[in-house]
């Protein structure tokens, strides 16, 4: 494997692997299930202050540059590390994406040292 690549196949079956799923999900309803939720129960029920706080929760998730996403995907991981310790498979993908990731950010500041 090339030390500046990794193949989709990779990063396609770490994505699915359904512990990290399960993690994901874990996090999503801590991040933005609660408002969809909330939203439902409050128009089912007709209570105003829930459909007002998920609404506007909702809203300032549509902003382009909410940290939500990153957030959730911080949680899963930390939710991955906590509920399967034990899981050296997707820890170690994890471990390597990491790498991965720091040496093409590294990779891209060299360049951008180059082009001043």
């Amino acid at each position: 494997m090339n030390k500046t690549r990794i193949r989709p196949g990779t990063i396609l079956s770490f994505l699915l692997n359904p512990r990290l799923l399960l993690c994901v999900g874990i996090g999503w309803l801590v991040t933005n299930g609660w408002a969809y939720i909330l939203l439902a129960l409050g128009t089912a029920l007709r209570i105003g202050w829930m459909i007002a706080v998920s609404s506007a929760y909702m809203a300032f998730l549509w902003f382009p540059f909410t940290p939500e996403k990153i957030v959730t995907l911080i949680l899963a991981i930390a939710l991955l590390r906590l509920f399967f310790p034990h899981d050296r498979r997707t820890l170690k993908r994890l471990r390597v994406l990491k790498r991965w990731a720091i040496m093409k950010w590294h990779g891209q500041k060299r360049k951008e040292k180059r082009e001043k």
